[in-house]
């Protein structure tokens, strides 16, 4: 499977559980770790989780499994790494201080209908 297909998958599940202000990063020609990032909130850490969930349901039913994932517990931020997706799902206060779309700000912000 593409990286691009898993990022259309991701998306939906994300989208499906409400997630808020999804950012996805094309840093494949500024950065050997991955191809995409994905950046998305939840308001709660019930939220977070769930958005965590429907990632890992969706793109484990195409036979697509994390790498690792980071954070699930505490649900602040939580690290789904795919190898060429890579997914930050946060609570709110803590994307605003860690700010990743400004430290990734030279990768390519990609819209939905690129996709």
């Amino acid at each position: 499977m593409t990286a691009k297909e898993m990022v259309r998958i991701a998306k939906a599940a994300l989208e499906d559980k409400k997630g808020m202000n999804l950012k996805i990063i094309d840093i494949q020609k500024i950065s050997v770790i991955a191809d995409y990032f994905m950046i998305v909130s939840g308001s709660n850490r019930n939220q977070v989780q769930a958005l965590s969930d429907s990632v890992q349901e969706e793109l484990g039913k195409q036979g697509v499994h994390p790498r690792q994932i980071e954070g699930y517990q505490s649900a602040n931020w939580i690290l789904m790494d795919y190898g060429d997706v890579i997914l930050h799902i946060f609570n709110e206060e803590d994307r605003l201080f860690y700010d990743l779309e400004r430290i990734w700000r030279d990768g390519i912000l990609v819209e939905a209908e690129e996709l």
